[in-house]
């Protein structure tokens, strides 16, 4: 782990009874869709939260979204314009408008410092789970990610490596460079392991477990809400998996501001 982070800034154990509705909305983009179906399937126990996606749950933007896709996530910011426009974060094609308009809201939207998420997961080759942070989007420009850990279920061989994918990703910010790679790391992705990156000063470096993995130069100087979710592609299924219960589970989250010698 870094020496040069600076103070503890947020944290959350998830140790309480409830999440915390002041920095978590539970809803996966809902301004495309509806509260009602992108809501999370979630709960908290043994001071974690666990995200999982049973087999009832329904297909996300059902019929609209190729592929299919079904999604438990977390974000801490949403923004959006009213139903009918296409002021919106994250569309995933030409033409998408608001289906339900969303009050915006910033829990924890950090610029800069030390982010670190503890978790662990049970997946199969047709799912996923990822932490990574995305602009708020209130200027369509401020869109650009960092993507703190993204693991498919696909890239995994037990006993060998698990491949974890970290970096920057363009998405529509000309300015952020797309920097993305799935590293092959020896962990065991069911075990609990740290994943952090320190940005600072336009620059992102990624961590395992206090190991340096990789850094990228280009990072957003914007404002980032945290995403973090876990995805079911049932179009991916090889038979008798669709019973399979994908869980994140989240030990903390941790964030630190930017030492003063970093910013000097």
């Amino acid at each position: 782990m870094p020496e040069t982070r600076g103070d503890l800034v947020f944290e959350d154990q998830f140790d309480g009874p409830s999440l915390d509705l002041s920095v978590w909305s539970p809803y996966y983009l809902p301004h495309w869709s509806s509260r009602a179906a992108s809501a999370a399937t979630y709960s908290l126990s043994n001071s974690c939260l666990t995200l999982s996606i049973p087999g009832e749950q329904g297909l996300w933007c059902a019929g609209d979204h190729k592929p299919d896709l079904r999604v438990s996530g977390i974000q801490s910011g949403n923004y959006s314009g009213p139903v009918g426009s296409t002021v919106g974060q994250q569309p995933y094609r030409e033409g998408l408008v608001v289906r339900e308009e969303q009050e915006p809201f910033w829990g924890w939207t950090p610029n800069g410092g030390y982010l670190e998420l503890r978790a662990r997961a049970e997946i199969s080759p047709r799912s996923m789970v990822s932490l990574w942070m995305v602009g708020l989007e209130d200027q369509p420009e401020r869109c650009g990610e960092i993507c703190v850990m993204e693991v498919f279920g696909d890239a995994i061989v037990p006993g060998e490596f698990t491949a974890v994918g970290m970096g920057l990703k363009t998405i529509r910010d000309p300015a952020v460079p797309q920097d993305f790679e799935a590293v092959r790391l020896p962990i065991d992705l069911a075990e609990f392991h740290t994943y952090s990156v320190q940005w600072t000063s336009g620059e992102a470096s990624f961590f395992v477990d206090g190991a340096p993995i990789r850094s990228c130069s280009g990072a957003p100087s914007y404002p980032l809400q945290l995403m973090l979710a876990v995805f079911d592609f049932p179009y991916r299924s090889v038979g008798g998996d669709d019973e399979l219960v994908p869980r994140f589970i989240i030990d903390h989250i941790r964030g630190w501001n930017v030492a003063e010698e970093l910013v000097a």
